[in-house]
């Protein structure tokens, strides 16, 4: 088993905010994220894939493919967007990190699984402090 990772980088806007609590109530539980004109980050996303090397190539998958399949399903759909209010697979989900690890999961699951490859991880830093990883 070999485990191979790309990386991408994404800027977006969002705001954490349950729309049926209270502006109070959002402030309180979620803080300065809650502000209304929103907040930006410049998010660094791993993806990485497990399987085996095939041995025609020498790839588990060819790292340019994984680019563009991250780059079309991901990058081009969330880079300077609003979470919360641009993306697709975001509609509907309070636009937390954790959820937009698990949406972008969701997003490239069905393409890696047909290249026979595995999803191993989605790792998303919002912060140089802060990161998710989801595991499915």
């Amino acid at each position: 088993m070999i485990y191979i990772t790309r990386k991408a980088s994404f800027n977006a806007a969002h705001k954490l905010s349950r729309p049926d609590w209270s502006e109070d109530k959002n402030t309180e539980v979620y803080g300065k994220c809650a502000n209304p004109n929103w907040h930006g980050h410049n998010y660094q996303l791993y993806v990485t894939v497990k399987g085996e090397i095939n041995p025609e190539t020498g790839f588990l998958v060819d790292l340019k493919w994984l680019k563009d399949v991250t780059n079309t399903y991901v990058v081009d759909k969330i880079d300077h967007r609003n979470l919360n209010l641009d993306v697709d697979f975001m509609k509907g989900k309070l636009a937390s990190t954790e959820n937009l690890a698990i949406a972008i999961w969701d997003e490239l699951l069905p393409f890696i699984e047909e290249s026979g490859a595995q999803l191993h991880c989605i790792k998303i830093y919002e912060t140089e402090n802060n990161f998710v990883e989801y595991f499915g």
